[in-house]
């Protein structure tokens, strides 16, 4: 079985605390994903995965830089060979959370991958709520990836 990527930007401890729980999301899955931030990221990690999910933050109503540098690394080396890789989203938001998810959307489409659960938007204040989807997200993914789902 190809391995679940979690790639996310954590420029905090609470974005950090994210990115775990949807890593203890899916070893509840007996799934060990393999976690990466968006710098540490390379176009061989997307070849090679089965399943990946994104989370970002939201800056200035955008993706963040990471992300967009993450996105402008793997495109083309990964443009035709990973076309319906199964990903989900995740946006920790200051506001809304609309403009970062479109500017992700729109890369994606570009990218031709899937999307195979609705994206998540957490705005505002951290909340016990946040975690609480972030493990569901990772649980989620990784059965979706061990039943063969995706």
């Amino acid at each position: 079985m190809k391995p679940l990527l979690v790639i996310a930007n954590i420029p905090s401890p609470n974005t950090l605390q994210l990115r775990t729980a949807v890593a203890v999301g899916a070893a509840s899955a007996e799934i060990e994903p393999i976690v990466l931030t968006p710098f540490e990221a390379q176009p061989e990690h997307i070849l090679q995965a089965g399943a990946l999910i994104l989370g970002t933050t939201e800056n200035f109503g955008y993706m963040s830089g990471a992300v967009k540098d993450f996105f402008e690394r793997i495109y083309y080396p990964c443009l035709e060979s990973t076309q319906g890789l199964p990903i989900a989203l995740y946006v920790k938001a200051g506001n809304d959370g609309t403009g970062a998810l479109t500017s992700m959307e729109r890369i994606i489409l570009g990218l031709r991958w899937r999307q195979v659960q609705a994206p998540l938007i957490m705005k505002g204040e951290v909340k016990t709520e946040f975690f609480e989807a972030c493990t569901e997200l990772g649980a989620g993914m990784a059965e979706g990836l061990k039943l063969g789902i995706f």
